[in-house]
């Protein structure tokens, strides 16, 4: 009996094993494929991380945020987040004085078509598609360090699936060892069995 139910647990977990290492396999591959997805992606919008005067004209905040990447190309996940919030956010907080692209749209909307056509009403226009062009791009950014956290997720989980499937072929190997072990000891428990031996 007990042979039995050792030989039970031992295939159950050895099917956990199997489930373990089919999902370790496809979490590798969504791993790689958002890797390289994300690598592409940045990769084809040529830009350079700022150095220099660029990086030296930015509060220190941000300078420290962006120091570890500067002057390298820009196709990594925590360099597209580091870039939009350090570098990007910054120029659009100086243009429009903090306020953000609703507000400086709110205002432009709220002027007359004579106050549009102003100077002043042309400013606010530009700095209303400038604070429009920063947001799609920081959020275009962003959309790629969330995709490559994901990534790491799935590639972290990979690395606990294929653990926990060789943690169970070992348990099932004990588990087998263990079944003929109690069945050996039970054969030489039997009455007829000890004589003939």
């Amino acid at each position: 009996m007990r042979s039995a139910f050792d030989k039970l647990i031992s295939w159950t977990g050895l099917a956990l094993a199997a489930v373990l290492l089919v999902a370790g396999g496809l979490l590798t591959w969504a791993n790689t494929f958002i890797g390289d997805q994300v690598h592409d992606q940045l990769t084809m919008q040529g830009i350079t991380m700022p150095e220099g005067d660029a990086l030296s004209a930015l509060p220190q905040a941000d300078q420290d945020a962006l120091k570890p990447y500067a002057g390298s190309a820009l196709d990594t996940g925590p360099e597209a987040k580091a870039y939009a919030d350090h570098y990007i956010l910054v120029h659009m907080n100086e243009a429009s004085d903090g306020r953000t692209y609703n507000e400086v749209s709110g205002e432009y909307v709220s002027m007359t078509d004579e106050q549009k056509a102003s100077d002043e009403g042309q400013a606010l226009a530009g700095l209303r598609q400038t604070l429009f062009m920063g947001n799609t791009l920081r959020g275009l950014l962003l959309y790629g360090y969330a995709f490559a956290t994901i990534g790491t997720i799935a590639g972290i989980a990979a690395i606990v699936s294929f653990a926990g499937a060789a943690a169970l072929l070992v348990l099932f190997g004990l588990g087998l060892w263990h079944s003929r072990r109690i069945t050996h000891e039970a054969a030489a428990d039997l009455p007829g069995v000890a004589q003939a031996v």
